[in-house]
């Protein structure tokens, strides 16, 4: 009897110092603290649910999916600093990001050289495909379509005649300054201001002085939402009678909470109103887990991870194998089937999908009445 008590102790002993089963690790980067932290939030939460859904269906080939959140403050050097050490992290095979079009081109040659695949939900500017060498993807639109569409839709649904542009000089908002002015010029759309400021800039008055005695039609902000917010505030306070709209860095609570940002109109590559029933599956699921609708940001990011782990499951611990089954989405037979529809990549890793215009009523995101086909 004490022979096979000992040998039961020394089984649960043995037991209990195995070490448990090995989760899939995949690493989800984005601002989660700094001035757009705000985006980082609708990443995360959308990240989070995901795995928790896949766990709850028995994980990546049985093991437990764990999402890494990594903070790059949507800053060049932090992102340099947390591609390098996911590179060399043996255990990521795939990474989830970067959110910002800067943070994105910084990251990028960091990941081309360990063989690390990567796919961004956000990141739009024009060159990231075609600087991969064929590690880097995105399921979002990109710059030179969404300037253009927004053109289109300045000069054939509102019928503007003048604006004028305010970016900032970072990557994603020049990309989308050039795409929209090329595309203006084609549509008749006189662009008859343009103005730069830097993300650190608060004071906005001295360029909307020179914006006002042009007396545009409408003024396009191609940046991100802090500082559009403020941009608008100070326009209107020098009195300037003028349209406001942007792209989809607008696209955050910030504005809902500005009253002076009412009738503010941005594209944006996910609308509720124009999603199918998986999609309000996970808007209903979002809104039930964390008290709110989901973003663009989140939608894209939910189906990123679930990019990531499909292609995990067919191709385990092997980043080649990784890229290889990635490029092989490149059809629409043979897409990713998400919330914000197929998703397929061409031979750069860039992919086609639509944009939609909404716009701020009542304090509110709604769909804008006219959409552009």
């Amino acid at each position: 009897m004490r022979l096979l008590i000992l040998v039961v102790l020394v089984f649960n002993l043995l037991c209990s110092e195995l070490p448990a089963q090995e989760g899939v690790k995949i690493p989800v980067v984005s601002p989660y603290t700094g001035s757009l932290a705000s985006f980082g939030e609708g990443v995360k939460n959308a990240a989070l649910l995901k795995a928790e859904e896949i766990n709850a269906k028995g994980g990546i080939n049985g093991k437990k999916l764990n999402i890494s959140l990594e903070d790059d403050l949507c800053e060049p050097k932090e992102a340099s600093n947390v591609a390098t050490r996911l590179a060399n992290d043996k255990g990521v095979v795939i990474v989830v990001g970067h959110l910002c079009s800067s943070a994105t081109l910084a990251a990028l040659p960091i990941y081309r050289k360990a063989e690390l695949a990567a796919i961004t939900p956000a990141s739009t500017n024009p060159t990231i495909g075609k600087s991969g060498g064929g590690y880097y993807f995105r399921n979002v639109y990109q710059d030179e379509f969404q300037g253009a569409f927004l053109a289109r839709y300045a000069a054939e649904a509102m019928k503007w005649k003048k604006v004028v542009v305010f970016y900032e000089t970072n990557d994603y908002s020049t990309g989308l300054k050039t795409a929209f002015v090329e595309e203006a010029k084609k549509r008749g759309l006189k662009v008859i201001g343009q103005e730069a400021y830097t993300s650190a800039t608060t004071d906005f008055t001295p360029q909307l002085a020179k914006f006002k005695i042009m007396k545009p039609d409408a003024l396009f902000i191609p940046g991100y939402a802090p500082q559009g917010s403020l941009i608008i505030n100070q326009a209107l306070k020098l009195g300037m009678k003028v349209h406001f709209f942007g792209a989809d860095g607008l696209d955050d609570a910030i504005m809902l909470e500005n009253k002076n940002a009412e009738g503010l109109l941005v594209t944006t590559p996910f609308l509720a109103e124009a999603a199918g029933t998986e999609a309000k599956d996970f808007i209903n699921a979002y809104t039930k887990k964390f008290g709110k609708q989901p973003n663009w940001f989140a939608a894209n990011t939910y189906d990123a991870v679930g990019i990531a782990a499909e292609t995990i499951a067919q191709a385990g611990n092997n980043r080649q194998k990784i890229k290889q089954i990635l490029a092989a989405f490149n059809s629409p037979q043979k897409a990713y089937k998400g919330v914000t529809g197929n998703t397929y990549f061409d031979k750069y890793g860039d992919c086609l999908k639509p944009a939609f215009i909404k716009v701020i009523k009542d304090g509110q995101w709604v769909s804008a009445k006219e959409q552009l086909k």
